[in-house]
């Protein structure tokens, strides 16, 4: 099982619209360039909430829908994949407001359920989701900042990236 995480803070937000931001899966193709489509089949405020993703990954495309459980009151997100190439794959946004600003965290945990390849594939993976969610942050907010992500997506003009 690998671990992914990714932190951010976004200056001068509230952390509600934060959630609301970065719940609306179907801007991502046009924020990320790893995505190549992402198809909403219920969204919050619905109560059973589900999408499906396909992410540029090598030389082909890595698909999966999942539950989404958006938790608003909470402010995190929890999904979990249903059906795709991954044998397991879930994890949170959780978000935190921290004064003027809002503390984002993505973690997720995935596995592909084949060990001979997990060297070659599970590294790979783990650059495509962390450099797909720091470029939607940061699309999506101009004040976003990426903390501790070992990622530079400077030359992207994609938004601003702090060490």
């Amino acid at each position: 099982m690998r671990h992914v995480e990714l932190k951010a803070v976004v200056r001068s937000e509230r952390a509600v619209d934060v959630f609301d931001a970065v719940s609306r899966w179907e801007k991502y193709p046009k924020l990320a360039p790893h995505v190549n489509a992402t198809t909403v089949h219920a969204a919050f405020p619905s109560p059973e909430c589900s999408s499906s993703w396909e992410l540029h990954f090598r030389s082909g495309l890595l698909r999966w829908t999942e539950r989404d459980d958006f938790r608003r009151e909470e402010l995190e997100i929890g999904f979990e994949q249903t059906d795709g190439d991954f044998d397991s794959f879930g994890g949170t946004w959780t978000l935190r407001q921290d004064g003027p600003d809002t503390r984002v965290l993505f973690a997720a945990d995935f596995d592909f359920g084949i060990p001979s390849l997990a060297g070659i594939l599970d590294p790979i993976a783990e650059r495509v989701i962390k450099e797909t969610v720091a470029w939607a942050v940061t699309g999506l907010f101009s004040r976003a900042e990426l903390l501790d992500t070992g990622i530079d997506l400077s030359g992207s003009g994609l938004g601003p990236v702090a060490a």
